[in-house]
């Protein structure tokens, strides 16, 4: 028998959690979320010790448009009974693993997330999605896609995978042992911070030696102040969605750091790390810093890896040697496979990227009856905020008003403390 939804969600990961969380009470949406997994599961390579959240934890599932909702991080402390310890404990950030729980703990409580159900294909009939699971047929009239991200790993490393060169996002999936080995991490963002102060502290047994690869300029930290947190309001991407692709870009390039950078904690963990093991126990110096250097190359060698480097100061190349090489290189966000039939109903941009509206809504060659929205799939067009957690609350109620083509929740907010554009200039775009 064909089940019928007014909302299929592929994929539960934190954002369309998010959505679901929202969507539980309003009992007239019937909505139903897949996830092929077995249970809730966020990043568990990167839940590593010393690892902390770069987002407040009041940025939760739902707190910013429903604080009294029973799925908000409070609710969590209070119902695990741990509220005062946590008071207590005066966390200017949280760690991970906590986030995770709290992720967790939501998703075992919502009745419309169904796991272990794969989505295998997904058809539109003329009137609605088709969709086809491991559990059976289900017929929607609206998706919501959440497929998250995937490792990016460099071409040349590729034909190299393996236990012994692997992306971060494997790093806490087995057991390790760098025992005796030279070890080189590729990648200066959070991750690499991350991975990198635990090999240093020898979690996974001494290191003969631990190289850290970074094509930026420096070991960059994270922007933080009080005015770049602007970036990440409601107020910001209203304005940013209206400008011309050509500007988005060069926001978007510009605020790398406001997303992409360092926790200061981090840094300052690994720096006295680094003193008091070469400065104060003079320890013989067997970490090497390695900012400024793209790898261009990574060959097998007589013994482990080769890997050529470019260094952007000297315009050289380097050689550098290691056995384990940890690619601290991102994600990328590719098409869902399940998607495949109803890809080309979707208008999409020259670089081949979703077009989405203000109301995070595909535009697409279907019904206009007929929804498609996504989550974490548009910074081209929403801005730096859109894959971070900061806004996702927000994002959520707005697809849920939008879905349900009135106001279920409550999105407008006082005006920011910048003016973005000036309203005549707003009349002219919005008009033109």
């Amino acid at each position: 028998m064909t089940i019928r939804l007014d909302l299929a969600g592929i994929g539960v990961g934190p954002f369309n959690l998010s959505v679901a969380s929202l969507l539980e009470p309003k009992k007239q949406i019937k909505a139903t979320f897949f996830e092929s997994r077995d249970s809730f599961a966020w990043h568990p390579g990167l839940l590593l010790d010393n690892t902390n959240m770069q987002t407040m934890f009041l940025k939760d599932l739902v707190s910013a448009v429903c604080p009294e909702s029973s799925y908000s991080f409070l609710s969590y402390l209070v119902k695990n009974k741990k509220f005062y310890r946590f008071l207590s404990a005066e966390l200017s950030c949280i760690s991970r693993h906590e986030f995770s729980d709290y992720l967790s703990w939501v998703a075992q409580q919502l009745s419309n997330v169904q796991f272990s159900t794969e989505v295998e294909q997904v058809e539109f009939n003329g009137d609605s999605f088709e969709i086809q699971t491991n559990n059976g047929i289900y017929e929607a009239q609206n998706l919501c896609i959440g497929t998250g991200k995937v490792p990016f790993i460099p071409e040349c490393a590729i034909p190299h995978i393996g236990p012994s060169v692997f992306h971060a996002a494997e790093m806490g999936l087995r057991d390790r042992d760098f025992t005796g080995k030279r070890v080189m991490i590729v990648g200066g963002g959070q991750s690499g911070a991350d991975i990198f102060l635990n090999v240093l502290r020898e979690k996974w047994g001494k290191a003969a030696s631990l190289d850290w690869v970074s094509r930026r300029s420096n070991f960059q930290p994270l922007d933080e102040a009080s005015f770049t947190n602007e970036f990440f309001t409601p107020d910001y991407v209203n304005a940013f969605v209206q400008l011309n692709p050509e500007v988005k870009h060069s926001e978007v390039t510009a605020q790398k750091l406001t997303s992409d950078g360092i926790t200061q904690l981090a840094l300052l963990d690994i720096y006295r790390e680094l003193y008091h093991r070469f400065d104060v126990m003079k320890e013989d110096k067997w970490v090497r810093l390695l900012p400024h250097r793209t790898m261009d190359k990574l060959e097998q060698a007589a013994s482990g890896f080769s890997l050529e480097v470019q260094n952007a100061l000297s315009q050289k190349s380097e050689i550098h040697q290691a056995d384990i090489v940890i690619l601290a290189t991102g994600f990328k966000s590719p098409y869902p496979a399940c998607l495949n039939s109803i890809l080309p109903l979707l208008d999409l941009d020259n670089e081949g990227r979703y077009q989405l509206t203000p109301d995070f809504e595909l535009k697409w060659k279907g019904s206009k009856k007929n929804k498609i929205f996504a989550v974490n799939a548009g910074m081209h067009s929403h801005g730096i905020a859109e894959p971070q957690l900061s806004l996702m609350a927000w994002r959520s109620a707005s697809i849920i008003n939008r879905l349900s083509e009135k106001e279920i929740y409550d999105i407008t907010s006082d005006k920011g403390m910048i003016d973005w554009i000036s309203e005549s200039v707003v009349d002219e775009l919005v008009n033109a």
